[in-house]
């Protein structure tokens, strides 16, 4: 009997264990579906509930970027950077961008379809896993495992998405369509701001709003 209850005890602290990690990958999923759900359903306020920390922050400083930096800061900026520059510069009003702040600005990104519908609505997450407060979400994109990763971060109890871990995906995607059209990285972009809005670029996108 001595024997046998040590091999009883760690028996249910391993089921135990078992269950809570697959309680907490339904979060994850849960909460990575809730976020898709809400963006594919234009609910921007509802959508920026499940994003992280990390996220808003990324959208506080590219909100101080779209104010205050000059041609050469956006001309040497990531790609990913200089899309959300240029889109906010070229279609946004500057009484509009001075009124936001990095949450401000991602409800008004996702509202006018400017980021989350294309990252998510042919996507979802396989295999996920887990680290304490850090989870990650393998990409499935149109039924096929990508190597790229959502990750998620738990903050007050909650799962929330870092929608900056998927950057590099949309870097190389872009990368790829523009080494394919044969043009050069800024005229590809202006030439899609153009067919996106039916409003050419001009030079003032260049330049700091403040």
């Amino acid at each position: 009997m001595k024997r046998i209850l040590p091999i009883l005890l760690i028996t249910l602290i391993s089921i135990t264990s078992c269950n809570t990690a697959n309680e907490e990958i339904q979060l994850v999923r849960k909460s990575f579906n809730n976020y898709k759900s809400a963006i594919l359903n234009d609910k921007g306020e509802e959508a920026v509930k499940y994003v992280d920390s990390r996220t808003l922050s990324y959208y506080s400083e590219i909100l101080e970027k779209i104010k205050r930096a000059d041609s050469l800061t956006v001309n040497s900026a990531g790609i990913m950077d200089k899309i959300m520059i240029f889109s906010i510069r070229h279609r946004t009003s500057k009484e509009e961008i001075l009124s936001f702040d990095g949450k401000g600005l991602l409800i008004y990104a996702f509202k006018e379809g400017m980021v989350g519908k294309n990252s998510v609505a042919n996507n979802t997450i396989g295999d996920i896993e887990i680290d304490g407060d850090f989870a990650k979400g393998q990409l499935v994109a149109n039924g096929q495992k990508a190597p790229f990763y959502f990750h998620f971060y738990k903050e007050n109890e909650l799962w929330k998405v870092d929608l900056t871990s998927i950057f590099p995906a949309g870097t190389m995607a872009f990368k790829k369509i523009i080494e394919d059209s044969g043009q050069e990285e800024n005229e590809y972009l202006f030439v899609l701001l153009e067919m996106m809005t039916g409003k050419k670029p001009n030079n003032e996108i260049w330049y700091p709003i403040e």
